[in-house]
């Protein structure tokens, strides 16, 4: 009995595969977003696993464990420690803003006259309040969709957070599972291929990690020498969010432009009133993100995953607009891992070597047109003394 298929019913199977692999990722696509995100937080913290296997000689699974229900502790003490202090900053924050906007309706009372033109801006105040009434107000269908989201949104963090433990302590498991699926002859290309991409995301990593330190200095510095209150931590904030692309930095601003509006600044050689201040930090803000958005991050994600600087910046803006924040940042490093494989495919498709340390291949067709050797050609028949000067 012959047990092995014919070409046409593996090819049949095979497409039969592809088809119901297609139609089940189409029909589970919301899962993709929270996997992808547990994926990329196992990856941020391989750094801190590979310190602790190396330091402490633990295996991948220890160093992984430790890590993990670690960092976990963290994110669960750190809310519960800061939630007091956290409630009375809110609180004052919201005293203040209610006084500002107080000022503000006493100052807005008063017509403003230009080129004897009288504008009134007494009704914004007003009009402003009512449209935050009406955004506070939970209705009863309003409630029920807001429990829904929630619910949701725990469900699938419990996803990440359950996803994000197992990827940081299977995952040799799981990735020699992957490379064992393809035929033999192949498995010590993969894993050369798979070595290079890794290469590529921790180049990545080093150059998020050295973009975030850059940020944190420079906002630190401008805002300290601007006497801006808290200009370090609110420094070391605007570094640790940059890791989100554009909103994060954006969100680390807002906290400082809340400060400007509410304390001003320290120094008394810049302005005191707290408005023109914050537009200050504003204008500030826009200069340097700009830089960073611009020149900054393309260089340094264009040295790290060895891309050019114009490509890393298109693909950036790109990613924002179609994919959103996620797209936006694994888009450099997916790009550079496609880089590695494209090449290892033009390579054998060529018949050239695909890796560096890799013997140039022969090539059939050139080993069929290559000359006799020469010393299967007759030579003609010379004297004696001829004949013993071409031998020599």
């Amino acid at each position: 009995m012959n047990h092995h298929w014919s070409s046409n019913a593996r090819y049949f199977m095979g497409g039969l595969g592809l088809i119901f692999i297609v139609f089940v990722g189409w029909q589970i696509r919301e899962i993709f977003t929270p996997l992808i995100t547990a994926g990329l937080v196992a990856y941020i913290f391989y750094p801190f696993v590979e310190l602790f296997r190396r330091r402490f000689k633990l295996s991948q699974g220890a160093a992984s464990r430790i890590v993990f229900f670690f960092s976990l502790t963290l994110m669960i003490a750190v809310p519960l420690s800061l939630a007091p202090t956290l409630a009375r900053e809110v609180q004052v924050v919201a005293n203040d803003l209610l006084r500002t906007v107080e000022e503000l309706e006493v100052l807005l009372a008063q017509p403003v006259i230009i080129a004897n033109q009288e504008l009134h801006f007494n009704t914004i105040i007003p009009d402003f309040r009512e449209s935050l009434t009406t955004v506070l107000e939970v209705l009863p269908e309003d409630a029920l969709l807001l429990l829904e989201t929630t619910s949701r949104g725990t469900l699938w963090f419990l996803v990440v957070i359950v996803s994000v433990y197992y990827f940081m302590t299977d995952w040799d498991k799981l990735r020699d599972w992957f490379i064992s699926l393809a035929p033999a002859d192949y498995q010590h290309d993969i894993w050369r291929i798979y070595r290079e991409i890794k290469a590529v995301w921790m180049g990545y990593l080093r150059g998020q990690l050295t973009l975030m330190t850059i940020v944190a200095i420079v906002f630190g510095i401008i805002w300290s020498i601007i006497g801006l209150p808290g200009a370090i931590l609110l420094g070391f904030l605007a570094g640790l969010f940059s890791l989100i692309p554009d909103v994060g930095p954006f969100a680390a601003t807002v906290l400082a432009l809340i400060v400007a509006l509410l304390e001003g600044s320290n120094y008394s050689w810049m302005p005191q009133n707290n408005l023109v201040f914050a537009l200050i930090v504003a204008g500030l803000y826009v200069v340097l993100i700009n830089i960073k958005n611009i020149w900054l991050r393309p260089l340094i994600y264009g040295r790290s995953v060895h891309m050019h600087e114009g490509i890393v910046f298109v693909s950036i803006i790109a990613a924002v607009i179609f994919t959103g924040i996620l797209g936006a940042f694994i888009v450099v490093p997916v790009l550079a891992s496609l880089g590695v494989i494209g090449r290892y495919i033009h390579a054998r498709l060529l018949g050239l070597p695909a890796f560096d340390d890799e013997p140039p291949a022969s090539h059939p067709d050139l080993e069929r047109a290559a000359p006799p050797e020469a010393e299967s050609t007759p030579k003609p028949n010379l004297p004696a003394r001829a004949r013993s000067v071409d031998e020599s």
